[in-house]
């Protein structure tokens, strides 16, 4: 089944697609429908120049991102520089409609955000009482790699996070995708695509606007406070690594994609370079 969403940000992928490919005295004519497995591979092939790798039979892209915050309070796994740096493990220069598209391509359905219900009363600490329901739906699983020396380190991304309440890593889970989505952001604005104006694309704490391409899942997501990442798992801050989106979890990578990883210390970088942790103590 194709939703609406799915429809405007698959139309809208397209839309820049044809634009990559269109010559300059041509307007770029969206189409609604999927392309053909060539076009399909011309488009896999513009995806890489954005820094995507689709490898769509086995139902996995991945993305390079770069160690952003090691040592203050996260509530986003990763954002873009126009989005929440100060509070986010990971940067990326990815524009979130262009991966949005790449993992439409790859037959995942949106799913619900967490969402509450009003109760009567109040909690311990005199807050209104609210029923907490945490996201649900399909969506990926989510794997960090890269490489030192002649090492390849490859987690689960839940394994570089830690609670801080219960000293445990985050619950490994398959993160529900919600496409983020379109809405005019002022009045007699036109419609646009939400993340790519927040720059906010996986969260971890659960925000209940629906705004990101991705959520975190386990209940203890709701709290905004506990969340730091295993630093001592990650390479130095600003490092570039992989992030890899699986429809199927992953018992480790195919040989043929170690050659996408980054190798850490040898100043590879995906984007701008991150601004130091202590610089940034607005965290939550």
């Amino acid at each position: 089944m194709v939703t609406v969403l799915d429809f405007r940000s698959l139309s809208a992928g397209l839309a820049w697609f044809a634009a990559l490919l269109a010559p300059a005295t041509e307007s770029p004519r969206p189409s609604c429908a999927l392309a053909p497995v060539g076009a399909q591979d011309e488009f896999a092939s513009a995806l890489a120049k954005e820094g995507i790798v689709l490898h769509r039979e086995a139902g996995v892209l991945s993305i390079p991102v770069a160690v952003q915050v090691k040592s203050e309070l996260l509530e986003y796994l990763v954002v873009g520089p126009n989005g929440a740096a100060h509070e986010s493990l990971f940067l990326t220069p990815v524009r979130p409609s262009i991966l949005n598209t790449a993992l439409l391509l790859l037959g995942v359905e949106p799913g619900r955000n967490a969402h509450f219900e009003e109760r009567p009363g109040a909690d311990e600490l005199g807050r209104p009482n609210k029923q907490i329901y945490p996201p649900a739906g399909d969506g990926f699983y989510l794997y960090v790699a890269w490489r030192e020396r002649a090492e390849v380190y490859f987690f689960r991304l839940e394994d570089l996070l830690r609670n801080l309440e219960s000293g445990r890593s985050l619950a490994r889970h398959r993160f529900v995708y919600l496409g983020s989505r379109f809405a005019a952001l002022k009045k007699d604005a036109p419609e646009t695509f939400v993340a790519d104006v927040e720059g906010n694309l996986i969260n971890l704490a659960y925000f209940f606007q629906s705004n990101t391409l991705l959520t975190a899942v386990p209940e203890e997501c709701y709290a905004q406070t506990i969340w730091a990442a295993n630093e001592w798992l990650l390479p130095a801050q600003g490092e570039g690594v992989r992030l890899y989106f699986a429809r199927r979890p992953l018992a480790q990578l195919e040989p043929a994609w170690l050659a996408e990883l980054p190798v850490a210390g040898a100043g590879s970088t995906p984007t701008d370079p991150a601004p130091k942790d202590d610089a940034s103590k607005d965290a939550k």
